[in-house]
């Protein structure tokens, strides 16, 4: 995932890449405390989780990087509001 992520944030070597995973595991962890219980391999967790680094990384315009915030907070609403997304699977 950190790789995915650094693309999308256009990030290339490796001298950012704690900062990265710092903000990636925040992200997971916000999520969990919503009660989203999917797995990251999930198209829209990924995407949350892209979100949620980009509204926290290195932007120099605050605006911007309060759309990103508003943005993650929609879609993790979103996600909160579905069973699918909130139930633990069972075996």
């Amino acid at each position: 995932m950190l790789q995915k992520i650094k693309d999308a944030l256009r990030v290339s070597g490796s001298d950012l890449d704690e900062e990265i995973q710092g903000l990636i595991d925040a992200a997971k962890a916000d999520l969990r405390l919503s009660g989203i219980t999917k797995n990251e391999d999930d198209p829209l967790i990924l995407r949350a989780i892209t979100i949620y680094c980009k509204a926290h990384f290195g932007y120099e315009e605050p605006a911007q990087a309060e759309l990103f915030m508003k943005s993650y907070n929609a879609l993790k609403i979103h996600l909160a509001l579905s069973r699918e997304y909130t139930e633990a699977v069972t075996p």
